[in-house]
C-alpha cells in the first residue's frame, strides 16, 4: 500500500496569496463599501486585509469554517451597494467575484466577511483557503509552530509607521504586566506602554528570548540534569540515551524499529541548539532540549493516524459514521431558531448523516417545512435545506452522506415536491439506482463508503406497494393492512402542527406493511403533551413515503425494531433501526453481545431522548462499543459528549467514517463490551505525569488539571486530578505530583485520554482528548482545544505519557527480569560482604527496642488509617444495623406471640381428650354392669361377650376419631384469633401465615408444626 496516503501535508500557501489583491469590503447592515488590499501571511496563519488609511483588520485562519463563491455567496440588497458592483448590468460577472468567508467559534455564533474582487478571482481565493483552514496538520500542529504564530501576529500588527507597539505584546499576553516587562527588558526590548519596536529588532530570535524570560521551565532544568550529571550540555551520546529511554515506545519491537543511534542525533542537535559553537561540538544545552521538546519530533498525536489511513472498501455498517440530531436547531428544542446553516456548517465539521424533520406547508405555496413539530421552533424551508446540502455536501468529504427523513408530510403533492427537489438539486449525486453488485436482497452486503463516495442516500420509510394512490395501496393491501393505514391515518392527522384534519383521512393516507413501519417502540399516546415528554418525541409519528419519495429509497430502509432473533432470521444488511437513548441503553444492559452481532450486520441509529430540551447530548462511547454506527448528537451544544465525538472523527482525514475495531467486525468471534479479558487483544497501561502548563490563563490565578480514560465498562474509569497550583500563576504554574496511572485498559483501540485545565473554582480553560492508540509516548506539549474542539494558541501542559503491555502485579518482577535480566540480576555476596550485613542486622535488632519500633512514624502512620478505616466502617454500618434491630426484634414478638398461642391451644385439647376418654370408659363400664346376667344363661353369656366386644371395638374408634380431631385442630388457631396473628405476622414472615383450606401432610409429628412455627 502507498505510505503517502498515510502523511499529512504542510498547507499550500500560494504566491497570489501572499502577495493579495484588491477586493471591496461591504456589511449587509450598511450602505458602505471599503476597497482594501487582501493578502495571507506566508505560513498561512492569518488572512488581513489593508484599508486605504493603512489600517489593518486581522482573521486567523484557524477560526475559518467555510468560504463561499458565486451563487452561494452573499449578495447585497441594498440599491446603493449593489449599484457600486453593477450587479444590475448583464455583463458585470458579479457572480465570479463575490466572496464570503465565514468564521465563528462554534457552529452556531458566525460572523460573514463579504467582499467583492477587482477580478474574477473569487472561486479560486475561496478554495485555496479553506483548504488551508481544513488542514489537519496546521491543526495538530507541535508547540513550536504555535509560538511562531504568536510571532507572525505581532510582527504583522504594525501601526501606520510600519513599528510593532509594546502594547499589542502586553495584550497578547494579559496575565503578567510585571513579568512581561521584564522579559522584555532582558530580551533587549522596549517596555513602555507606549514604546514601539522596530520590525529589524524584533526578529525572531528576540522573540524566543523574550518568551524564554516570560515563561521559564524549570522543569525541563531538571530533567537535563539528570542526564547530565551537572555538566551544562549533552553529549550526542547522552541525547540518545535520552530518546531511547524517555521518547521511545517501549512496546517497539527493536528489530522492526531500530534504537535511535548517536550520529542520527546530530541533525537534531543542528536544528534546535540555538549556540552555533555547541551545534558544531555535537552538544545541546538545556535551551535546545526545551526547543527540542516543542518541535515536530514530540507531536503528542501519531501523525500517521490523523491522516486518512481506513481501509474504504468495507461495508458500511462496518463503520461508525458521524451523525447528527435535528440538524436544523441552533439552540434549545422547544424555542430554538431552524436555520439552512446548520446543514453547512455540519458537513463543514465531516457530518455524514443529517436529520430533516419535514411538515406540511400552508397554503397557498404548500411548500413543505422542516421544524421541530409541537414546539415553538422557527420554521424553514425543505428546498433551502437542500440547497444548502447540496452546495456542502462534499467540500471537506468526499464520502457519502447519508439525509435521515422523519417525514410528517401527509400529502401526495407535498411529497412529490420534495422527491422533485431532491432530483434536480442534488443531480447526479443522489443515489437512486442499486449498484448491480449490491441487491437488496437477504444475505447480500452493503456498499462500501468508497463505492459511494460523492453519493447522497436518502432514509425514510418505504411504502411497500407500487401505487401512487393511497386508495389504491388500501385496495392492494388487504382489509388487515387497510385498517392499519387508517388507524395510522388519524396519528398522522394528529401530529401535524400546521393542518387541520382532512376531511378524507383515508384520500390522504399512504399504505403500510407490517415490516415497514417506522423505527421507534411505544407510540401509542397521540396527545400533544405526551409527545413532547416522552423520550422519543415526535419520531413515531412519521407517514410512509409514497411512489415518489419511495423511489429514491434504497441501501437506508428503516424499519422497526423486533428482536435481534427476527434481524438475524431476515438477514437485510439494508435495513436500519432507531433507537431512543434509553432503549438502547436498555439494550446495551441486557442484550449487549446480540446488539454486536446485529451492528456487524446491519445499522444501527441512535438519536437523544425527547426530554433534552436543553439540547443537552447523551454519551456515545456505550454506542461505539456495541458498534453502532450513526450515533447521532446535538451539534449545536458542545457539551463534554460532542466534544468526544469531534475529538474521535478528527482522525482518518476528516471523512466522518471509521472504521470499527476488529472485535466489533469479526464473524467467527462474538465480543462483549463487559468483559474483563479480550483473548485476542493486549491491555495496556498508561502512565501519565503532569509537570507544568504555559500560558493557560489571561488572569493571575491558581490553576488544575483533570485527567480521565474513556473507555470499555471495565476499563479503569477513575479520574486524576492534580491540586491546585501553590500559587497564583496563569503563565508557568507546576505540578510536582506523583503520575497518574491507569491499569489494565482492555481495548487501547477504544479508550480515550482526556485532560481538562480549570481555573480555581472550575472555570474552563482548555482541554484535550486523544484517542489512546494515537498516543506519543515521552516527554510532550499537549497544545489545548477550546470547548468547540479548536486549537488555541498559547495554552499547554507539559507532562510525560508512557504506554506498557499490562502485566499483572504478580509477574512484574518475573517480567523486569525477562526485559532486563542483567539490570535485574544481582551478583553474589562475597562472605565478608554477609558477614558485614549480618553484623548491621544484629546490632540493629540488639539496640533498636520495642516502644522505639512502636514510636516510628510509619507504624504511627499505620495505626492511624486503621483507626480512621475503622471509624469509617462503625459509621457506614451503624445504620444498618439499627434498622435491622428494630426490624427483627419486632418480627421476634409476633413469633413468640404465636408459640404461646399455639402452646395452650395444645394444653387445652389435651385435657379434653383426656375427660372424653374417660367418660367413654365409664360409659362402657356402667352399660357392662347393668346388662350382666348369671353364668347359668350360656346364650345369653355369648351374646354378652360379643357385644362387649363391639362396645370395645367402639370405643377403639371413638378415641381414633377424637385423636384425628385434635391433630387437625392443631394446625389453626381459632378464626379470629388466627386472623390478628396473620395480620401481624404477614409483614415480616409471609411464608408462616396460614391460608383458608390449607392442607399439612400427614407425616408430621402431632406438636411439629408449632415448634416449627
Amino acid at each position: 500500500m502507498n505510505r503517502n496516503r498515510y502523511t499529512l501535508q504542510e498547507p499550500d500557501v500560494k504566491e497570489y496569496l501572499v502577495k493579495g489583491d484588491r477586493f471591496t469590503k461591504w456589511k449587509e447592515d450598511s450602505k458602505k463599501t471599503t476597497p482594501v488590499t487582501m493578502k495571507m501571511d506566508p505560513k498561512g496563519f492569518y488572512l488581513y486585509w489593508i484599508n486605504q488609511s493603512k489600517e489593518t483588520e486581522f482573521l486567523d485562519i484557524a477560526t475559518i469554517r467555510d468560504t463561499r463563491a458565486g451563487k452561494y455567496a452573499k449578495l447585497p440588497k441594498h440599491p446603493k451597494v449593489r449599484n457600486v458592483f453593477n450587479m444590475d448590468f448583464p455583463d458585470s460577472h458579479h457572480l465570479a467575484k463575490a466572496l464570503t468567508i465565514v468564521t465563528g467559534p462554534d457552529t452556531v455564533n458566525l460572523t460573514y466577511h463579504n467582499f467583492f474582487a477587482a477580478k474574477e478571482v473569487a472561486q479560486t481565493w475561496a478554495d485555496d483557503i479553506l483548504a488551508i483552514a481544513y488542514n489537519t496538520l496546521r491543526a495538530n500542529a507541535c508547540r513550536q509552530v504555535f509560538l511562531e504564530k504568536v510571532y507572525v501576529r505581532l510582527s504583522l500588527q504594525t501601526n501606520k509607521d510600519g513599528k510593532i507597539p509594546v502594547k499589542n505584546i502586553l495584550k497578547m499576553f494579559p496575565a503578567d504586566k510585571k513579568r512581561v516587562e521584564a522579559a522584555l527588558a532582558a530580551a533587549n526590548l522596549p517596555k513602555g506602554k507606549f514604546d514601539t519596536i522596530k520590525p529589524d529588532v524584533f526578529t525572531e530570535a528576540a522573540f524566543k528570548t523574550f518568551i524564554l524570560h516570560l515563561c521559564p521551565r524549570p522543569e525541563i532544568n531538571e530533567i537535563f540534569t539528570s542526564f547530565t550529571k551537572g555538566k551544562g550540555f549533552m553529549t550526542k551520546e547522552m541525547l540518545t540515551k535520552f530518546l531511547n529511554e524517555k521518547q521511545r515506545d517501549s512496546r517497539l519491537n527493536e528489530e522492526l524499529f531500530p534504537l535511535v543511534r548517536p550520529e542520527q542525533v546530530k541533525n537534531l542537535i543542528e536544528k534546535y541548539e540555538p549556540s552555533s559553537s555547541n551545534a558544531s561540538r555535537g552538544q545541546i544545552s538545556p535551551e535546545g532540549l526545551m526547543f527540542y521538546l516543542m518541535g515536530s519530533e514530540t507531536s503528542v498525536v501519531k501523525l500517521d493516524k490523523l491522516a486518512q489511513s481506513h481501509d474504504m472498501t468495507q461495508p458500511i455498517p462496518h463503520y461508525f459514521i458521524k451523525s447528527s440530531h435535528n440538524t436544523y436547531l441552533t439552540a434549545g428544542q422547544l424555542t430554538g431558531v431552524s436555520s439552512p446553516e446548520m446543514y453547512r456548517q455540519c458537513l463543514l465539521a465531516g457530518c455524514r448523516c443529517l436529520e430533516l424533520d419535514c411538515w406540511k406547508g400552508k397554503p397557498p405555496d404548500e411548500e413543505p417545512i422542516i421544524t421541530h413539530g409541537f414546539t415553538m421552533t422557527t420554521e424553514i424551508l425543505f428546498k433551502d435545506v437542500i440547497e444548502a446540502i447540496a452546495e456542502s455536501a462534499f467540500k471537506t468529504s468526499k464520502y457519502p452522506v447519508v439525509l435521515s427523513f422523519e417525514n410528517h408530510v401527509d400529502s401526495v403533492k407535498q411529497q412529490e415536491k420534495m422527491a422533485h427537489y431532491c432530483r434536480t438539486i442534488f443531480g447526479d449525486a443522489l443515489l437512486v439506482d442499486l449498484l448491480e453488485k449490491y441487491p437488496l436482497k437477504p444475505g447480500h452486503p452493503m456498499p462500501s463508503p468508497s463505492e459511494l463516495m460523492g453519493k447522497i442516500l436518502i432514509k425514510n420509510k418505504k411504502s411497500s406497494t407500487p401505487a401512487s394512490k393511497p386508495e389504491q395501496a388500501k385496495k392492494a393491501s388487504g382489509p388487515e393492512q387497510a385498517n392499519e393505514a387508517a388507524d395510522t391515518s388519524e396519528s398522522n392527522q394528529a401530529a401535524d402542527p400546521n393542518q387541520p384534519a382532512p376531511a378524507n383521512p383515508e384520500a390522504s393516507d399512504p399504505p403500510h406493511a407490517a415490516d415497514d413501519r417506522e423505527e421507534h417502540d411505544d407510540h401509542d399516546e397521540q396527545d400533544e403533551e405526551k409527545m413532547k415528554n416522552s423520550d422519543e418525541g415526535t419520531a413515531g409519528q412519521e407517514v410512509t413515503a409514497y411512489e415518489e419519495m419511495s423511489a429514491l429509497v434504497n441501501y437506508v430502509q428503516p424499519n422497526k425494531f423486533i428482536s435481534f432473533e427476527n434481524a438475524a432470521k431476515k438477514n437485510k444488511s439494508f435495513v436500519i433501526s432507531s433507537f431512543v437513548e434509553t432503549k438502547g441503553e436498555s439494550l446495551i444492559a441486557k442484550n449487549a453481545v446480540d446488539w454486536v452481532e446485529y451492528n456487524k450486520r446491519q445499522m444501527s441509529r441512535i438519536y437523544p431522548k425527547g426530554t433534552r430540551v436543553d439540547s443537552s447530548n447523551y454519551s456515545p462511547q456505550p454506542f461505539w462499543t456495541a458498534g453502532c454506527q450513526f450515533v447521532a448528537l446535538n451539534y449545536q451544544t458542545m457539551d463534554f459528549p460532542m466534544q468526544l465525538n469531534m475529538a474521535l472523527f478528527e482522525f482518518n482525514g476528516r471523512t466522518g467514517y471509521l472504521l470499527k475495531h476488529d472485535v466489533v467486525r469479526r464473524s467467527d468471534k462474538k465480543f462483549d463490551p463487559f468483559t474483563d479479558r479480550i483473548d485476542t487483544i493486549i491491555a495496556s497501561t498508561l502512565t501519565i505525569k503532569i509537570y507544568s502548563g504555559q500560558f493557560l490563563s489571561d488572569k493571575h490565578v491558581k490553576t488544575g488539571v483533570e485527567v480521565e480514560l474513556i473507555g470499555l465498562p471495565k476499563d479503569p474509569k477513575r479520574k486524576y486530578r492534580t491540586k491546585w497550583s501553590t500559587t497564583p500563576n496563569g503563565i508557568n504554574p507546576e505540578w510536582n505530583e506523583e503520575p497518574f496511572v491507569f491499569e489494565k485498559i482492555l481495548l487501547p483501540e477504544m479508550a480515550y485520554l482526556r485532560l481538562v485545565v480549570q481555573e480555581e473554582g472550575g472555570k474552563f480553560l482548555g482541554h484535550r482528548i486523544i484517542p489512546l492508540d494515537a498516543l506519543q509516548t515521552g516527554f510532550q506539549h499537549i497544545c489545548l482545544r477550546s470547548e468547540s474542539n479548536m486549537p488555541l494558541t498559547l495554552p499547554s501542559v507539559f507532562v510525560h505519557i508512557e504506554v506498557k503491555d499490562y502485566i499483572p502485579a504478580a509477574f512484574a518482577d518475573f517480567s523486569d527480569a525477562l526485559f532486563n535480566p542483567v539490570k535485574t540480576t544481582k551478583p553474589p555476596k562475597t562472605e565478608v560482604e554477609l558477614n558485614a550485613q549480618m553484623h548491621v542486622i544484629n546490632a540493629y535488632i540488639t539496640t533498636v527496642t520495642c516502644e522505639e519500633l512502636q514510636q516510628h512514624k510509619n507504624f504511627l502512620k499505620v495505626t492511624k488509617k486503621q483507626e480512621k478505616d475503622l471509624k469509617d466502617m462503625e459509621k457506614k454500618f451503624q445504620k444498618k444495623r439499627e434498622e435491622l434491630v428494630q426490624k427483627y426484634n419486632v418480627c421476634c414478638v409476633f413469633v413468640s406471640l404465636k408459640s404461646e398461642l399455639r402452646a395452650l391451644l395444645v394444653e387445652q385439647h389435651d385435657q379434653i381428650k383426656k375427660k372424653k376418654e374417660q367418660n367413654n370408659t365409664e360409659q362402657s363400664l356402667n352399660f357392662i354392669t347393668k346388662t350382666i346376667y348369671p353364668p347359668s344363661n350360656s346364650v345369653i353369656t355369648v351374646e354378652i361377650m360379643l357385644m362387649f366386644t363391639a362396645v370395645t371395638d367402639l370405643c377403639v374408634q371413638l378415641n381414633k376419631d377424637t385423636v384425628a380431631e385434635h391433630a387437625k385442630n392443631m394446625w389453626s388457631l381459632p378464626g379470629d384469633l388466627s386472623e390478628a396473628v396473620n395480620s401481624c405476622v404477614q409483614p415480616h414472615f409471609p411464608e408462616h401465615v396460614e391460608k383458608a383450606g390449607e392442607s399439612r401432610s400427614e407425616n408430621t409429628g402431632q406438636f411439629n408444626h408449632v415448634f416449627v412455627g
